[in-house]
């Protein structure tokens, strides 16, 4: 009888006394979790990200665990940047990067920066943006979808956005317009 794909084996070690095994028993009696596919454990990751307020990989790795999917902080990690998450003041968000058409994406941008945005200016061809502690990340996602006109891309750190612009004129009226659109937010 061949063996399909799903069905690998260990090998076995005859002068042990151990005999073959289907690999997903093997990790299930030595590690006591079945072995889990990538994409299954990724679409219960994104679940658990958009059902309830995950702040850690380590809360995050508990909750899969309760669901009997065991992972490594590693593999975790990997999975959290291929499914383009970014974690914000308010944990971690599932940013959906697939199908949004040009007028959501600018309209998440104008909420992101009435959320988000405290100040701007611009210095040469860049656009220098502040948020709160936590949160540049998540509105440079936001920035980087909506395309804005001039602006080429943006590298985030914890509470600050540098946008880097075609033009020093496109840098001073990028910074603009998201200051605009900040305007009528109320601030706590």
């Amino acid at each position: 009888m061949r063996d399909s794909p799903h069905t690998r084996r260990a090998p076995a070690r005859a002068a042990a006394g151990f005999s073959w095994m289907p690999l997903d028993k093997l990790c299930t009696a030595v590690h006591n979790y079945p072995m889990v596919a990538k994409a299954w454990r990724q679409r219960e990751v994104a679940r658990l990200i958009q059902s309830q307020h995950v702040t850690s990989q380590l809360e995050l790795a508990d909750l899969l665990s309760r669901r009997g999917i065991a992972v490594t902080q590693a593999t975790l990690s990997r999975d959290l940047a291929e499914l383009g998450v970014v974690k914000g003041a308010g944990g971690y968000q599932l940013l959906d990067a697939a199908g949004q058409a040009n007028a959501d994406r600018s309209a998440a941008l104008a909420t992101a920066v009435r959320r988000m945005l405290l100040g701007a200016q611009s210095g040469g061809t860049l656009a220098v943006l502040h948020t709160a502690p936590g949160q540049a990340a998540a509105l440079a996602v936001e920035i980087d979808r909506a395309e804005p006109d001039g602006a080429l891309g943006t590298i985030a750190g914890d509470d600050c956005i540098f946008v880097a612009c075609t033009s020093p004129a496109s840098a001073r009226q990028l910074a603009a317009q998201l200051m605009e659109l900040s305007a009528g937010a109320v601030r706590a």
